[in-house]
């Protein structure tokens, strides 16, 4: 059922999920956040099942001229399907439960204060991409949260990881640490990825601030430090960057 027509534009507390591969996600993982959902033209074939979704739950989606969405959107990078949609809850983290996730023997990924949401949904992209199945998220002032910007740029990644908020992030890493390796990244100090070696404990692998790092506590409170030496005349990498080789790398630990 096509809604009538409205003032183009976000109602409050609703995020733009912008693209093909996050839309797609976001049905696939919970369709109930959606509220509305515009497509133009070239998408109207392939959001056909979505739009039969929306009709099922008495919900409006419309078709678009490609200026019209791109000012639903905010932007003209949006893949020609917008879809308007409820924020991601955060569950709360509590490192108990983590005894269990530890079962599977892949890395879990916590970040510190993460300020780019490109930054958050090029991480989250990377860790849907091998498998992760969950990601922590600090309640660092600074720590972006799931954003239009993040979910652009996640490609439906968000939705693929379960999220959590941790509190207190430096007394929840010595709890992990009954059930996880807890290691921290920093640049150009602390052991080489490689010489890192997985025993009975799988990692979990803190990344912070683009800026500033990790912080003193944030410090104390992983078991070690680990880096990506560099081999040319620049020394760093951007922090998504840098997760892709972390996450890749201690994959390869488990052979």
């Amino acid at each position: 059922m096509a809604d009538k027509p409205t003032p183009v534009g976000t109602p409050p507390k609703l995020m733009r999920i912008a693209g093909l591969p996050a839309v797609t996600a976001l049905f696939a993982g919970s369709p109930e956040r959606v509220e509305r959902l515009y497509v133009d033209d070239r998408m109207k074939q392939a959001a056909g099942k979505f739009c039969s979704e929306m009709a099922r739950m008495r919900k409006p989606y419309r078709l678009l001229p490609v200026d019209e969405l791109a000012k639903v959107a905010g932007s003209a990078m949006h893949g020609g399907i917008v879809a308007l949609a409820h924020p991601i809850e955060l569950a709360d983290f509590d490192p108990r439960e983590a005894t269990d996730w530890a079962a599977d023997g892949k890395p879990l990924l916590l970040l510190d204060g993460i300020g780019n949401p490109q930054n958050l949904g090029a991480i989250a992209r990377t860790a849907a991409f091998f498998g992760l199945p969950r990601m922590v998220l600090s309640d660092a002032e600074a720590q972006a949260k799931p954003s239009d910007a993040a979910y652009r740029i996640a490609e439906g990644g968000l939705d693929r990881l379960k999220l959590y908020r941790a509190t207190q992030l430096p007394e929840a890493l010595k709890e992990l640490r009954r059930s996880y390796q807890v290691v921290g990244t920093a640049l150009g100090k602390g052991k080489p990825i490689e010489t890192l070696k997985q025993g009975e404990r799988p990692f979990a692998i803190v990344f912070g601030n683009e800026e500033a790092g990790l912080d003193e506590a944030t410090l104390k409170a992983c078991e070690t430090m680990v880096t990506i030496p560099g081999m040319g005349d620049i020394q760093s990498l951007n922090v998504s960057a840098s997760a892709a080789i972390f996450i890749h790398a201690l994959l390869r630990q488990q052979g």
